[in-house]
């Protein structure tokens, strides 16, 4: 990244693509831009436009969007570039074509920013990825970008911004604490799940989940959340949220709504659609009982038969969606000004975001002093060979067992020897396999063993003694082996969707690992075919 311009080129697949100092950028320069735009300041406006027809901008939507959509491509006319919109219905999506194939050739007519919505989750990151090894074989000089404009359930960063934004313009532009009360479907909103990551911009932060369980946020995002330092509570309708009363941390001043996405989960959820609704629909004549100065923000669309913010509030002070609306279109001009490399050269911060510690997951045990140690498999001492100890240490038997078949399957382990669940009064249940024979494992092996078993111990026999003992941390990330696997379906990278991609993984917390496309987390026995 250039300091000249060191936004030009960048994707935009997560919120924290953008680090909390390049974001503070944005909503400065967003704010200035909101001030010329309010007192017609062409000058300043102008400092803004990329004004050159020949900028290649494109619109693919393969979701219906109304102000997504239409912020955009009011934001590509103010920027005075070509703009192009893709038509998914005549497309060659429906004759099975890959999208890097599809985005390869429009990228190849010159286009430099794209803005994608998608069903599939991960779709922005994995052209990133593809799109620069195309544009490097082809000797292409011009950077591109991409936009993830919503992706299936996982999130939908240019919303998070917007939302951001407006949230730092009523806090007084502080971004030093905030009290958010998230209400309606926190499961699948795609808006919600950009915060968990995106609220970290405060150095305080509060949320209150209001969601019935059915709802709710799944659990993974709740234990990261909390894993940042964010104080968390949970309601399972607003009527529980109001009755806090004077309670500690009472009712947040900020409430931010989202619609039940009820047609998404089944005839169950839809017989009881009327409860389920009523727990997250505001009363008007429960206005009283909110802090001064409360706003209510909503990503919009409303549901015109059952909006979760009654029209009834819209001409009143708690209305903040309206204006958080048409913040979009501010936003996502500074950020296309931003990825355009129009400006940025102000900008002194840290760049991207913030690198993954990259400890290392391997330690050599020393042998010294604790005597030989010998195995055996039954009664029959092992000459030399492998003997990997403390499998899944604390699983039960059948989860034990069932990672020893992954386990031989991934590093090729068939052969003598054995594999059993061993389980004792101090040791707990744990998996052991013996494979005598087996040479002394190469630094390649055992970082993949790592991978496989991690929290378990290598011990390599060589005349009847253990002669090496490692022991196998969890890694900070897992890649580039053809045995991994997301199990989300929607995932870019499942092998159902017929992208050809192997999944990447970093770890979460102590033992979790958070796919890279779609951020989804799973323990290490899950991501394995």
């Amino acid at each position: 990244m250039s300091r000249e311009a060191p936004f030009l080129g960048r994707t935009l697949a997560v919120i924290e693509d953008l680090n909390h100092q390049e974001r503070l950028y944005l909503y400065g320069q967003a704010r200035r831009l909101k001030e010329a735009m309010a007192t017609g300041n062409k000058a300043e406006l102008d400092r803004f436009r990329i004004n050159d027809p020949d900028f290649g901008f494109y619109e693919v939507f393969l979701e219906d969007s109304t102000r997504t959509r239409e912020s955009f491509k009011n934001a590509a006319h103010f920027h005075r570039m070509k703009f192009s919109e893709f038509n998914a219905e005549s497309s060659s999506f429906n004759k099975s074509e890959s999208y890097v194939d599809t985005f390869s050739n429009l990228v190849g007519y010159g286009n430099r920013i794209f803005v994608v919505r998608t069903k599939l989750e991960g779709v922005c990151r994995h052209l990133e990825e593809r799109l620069q090894e195309y544009r490097r074989r082809h000797g292409l000089s011009w950077p591109v970008s991409f936009i993830n404009a919503g992706d299936g359930r996982h999130e939908h960063p240019t919303q998070e911004l917007l939302d951001e934004f407006t949230f730092l313009e009523d806090l007084n532009w502080s971004h030093e604490k905030i009290h958010l009360a998230l209400v309606g479907d926190l499961y699948h909103g795609r808006t919600v799940h950009s915060k968990v990551r995106g609220l970290g911009l405060f150095q305080k932060v509060q949320v209150d989940l209001v969601a019935p369980r059915e709802l709710s946020m799944p659990a993974h995002y709740v234990e990261e959340m909390r894993s940042q330092g964010f104080q968390v509570r949970e309601y399972r309708s607003i009527e529980e949220y109001l009755s806090l009363g004077c309670d500690p941390g009472g009712v947040a001043p900020q409430w931010y709504f989202t619609r039940p996405q009820l047609e998404r989960m089944g005839d169950r959820i839809l017989r009881r659609q009327g409860e389920l609704r009523a727990a997250i629909t505001f009363d008007p004549a429960d206005t009283v009982k909110l802090p001064r100065g409360t706003r209510f923000y909503h990503p919009l669309p409303r549901h015109r038969e059952h909006p979760t913010i009654p029209v009834a509030l819209d001409d009143t002070e708690w209305n903040g969606w309206e204006r958080q609306s048409s913040n979009g279109w501010i936003v996502r001009i500074v950020l296309l000004a931003m990825l355009g490399g129009k400006i940025g050269d102000d900008y002194q911060g840290p760049l991207g975001s913030v690198p993954q510690d990259d400890e290392d997951c391997v330690t050599e045990l020393p042998l010294a002093g604790s005597g030989p140690k010998r195995y055996s498999e039954g009664i029959r001492p092992i000459r030399d060979g492998l003997v990997l100890d403390h499998i899944c240490a604390g699983d039960s038997a059948p989860a034990i067992r069932e990672h020893l078949a992954t386990l031989i399957r991934v590093m090729e382990l068939h052969g003598t020897g054995g594999e059993w669940v061993s389980t004792g009064e101090q040791s707990g249940t744990k998996g052991i396999l013996f494979r005598p024979g087996y040479p002394d494992p190469d630094e390649t092996t055992v970082r993949k063993l790592a991978a496989v078993i991690p929290g378990a111990t290598v011990n390599v026999i060589h005349r009847g003694e253990v002669q090496r003992k490692i022991r196998l941390g969890f890694p900070p990330r897992i890649e580039e082996l053809p045995e991994l696997v997301c199990r989300n379906e929607a995932c870019i990278t499942h092998p159902a969707n017929g992208e050809h991609i192997i999944p990447r993984f970093r770890r979460t917390g102590t033992d979790r690992y958070a796919c890279a496309y779609c951020s989804k987390t799973h323990s290490f026995q899950e991501i394995w075919k």
